[in-house]
């Protein structure tokens, strides 16, 4: 077994939140990598080769909608695991996220034991989906 759990690229415009996210996946042993915004993403991804991508919804240049809709439409990221974690919770939101096929959805604030359990489960699928 490997020592680590999974690539993980946090995406988050706000400094603070992004680094939250990384701190507490880092701890639980997961390779972390960050990006600012959508297009910043968009050019990392192919170096980071991540299993799993939380993406914020509301963020310059490229918001997390079309940025997972550029990751599904791409030969080399469609089968990455996403997770849009984000404040906004309406069901219009969540069935938007679907119809992208976003893998999982967690609103802001989360509790970080939450946020863990889910890219853990995202991880472990596209790791078997993988080999």
């Amino acid at each position: 077994m490997e020592d680590v759990l999974g690539r993980v690229l946090v995406v988050d415009d706000d400094e603070v939140i992004r680094q939250l996210i990384a701190v507490n996946l880092t701890l639980e042993g997961f390779h972390v990598e960050t990006a600012s915004d959508g297009q910043d993403c968009l050019d990392r991804v192919g170096e980071v080769r991540p299993d799993v991508i939380t993406l914020d919804v509301m963020m310059p240049r490229l918001d997390g909608w079309m940025t997972a809709t550029r990751l599904r439409g791409g030969e080399d990221t469609r089968h990455i695991k996403i997770m849009m974690i984000t404040a906004r919770a309406q069901e219009d939101d969540k069935k938007r996220g679907l119809g992208i096929g976003v893998d999982a959805y967690l609103t802001k604030p989360f509790d970080p034991a939450e946020l863990i359990q889910m890219v853990r489960d995202l991880a472990s699928a596209s790791r078997t989906a993988d080999g």
